[in-house]
């Protein structure tokens, strides 16, 4: 089981077909899917990929044109931009939303959650 938790460490997408492979590359031996199923569910352990189907089809019409084209930025508080990042952790995933000031490349405001929650984002406010 240690083993197992160190290996989630190193590769957080790897579900019972992946960790049974390395087990038995590690060990030597064949330890069995199922049984790297149960252990896994037993641990707390779960694979970390993104959904299936993260966009949602017909939701624009068409391309939004780019505002920035030919602007020259040449000061700060400018233009700033908005990031979300989706960081991988040992038991799920977090969500840091930045918001950064083009002309310096610093971090703004940012905020940190558990969840796409679209108000986790507006918590995140220039001030």
């Amino acid at each position: 089981m240690e083993a197992m938790d160190r290996l989630h460490m190193t590769d957080p997408s790897a579900g019972s077909h992946r960790m049974d492979k390395y087990l038995r590359r590690l060990t030597g031996k064949k330890i069995g899917r199922e049984r790297v199923c149960r252990l896994m569910r037993l641990m707390g352990l779960v694979a970390v990929y993104p959904r299936k189907r993260t966009t949602i089809p017909g939701g624009l019409s068409g391309i939004s044109p780019y505002r920035l084209r030919g602007l020259d930025i040449n000061r700060p508080n400018q233009v700033v931009c908005a990031d979300i990042t989706h960081i991988p952790l040992r038991r799920g995933i977090m969500c840091l939303f930045a918001i950064i000031d083009w002309y310096s490349r610093k971090i703004l405001v940012w905020e940190l959650s558990n969840t796409f929650a679209t108000e986790f984002c507006l918590k995140c406010k220039m001030v």
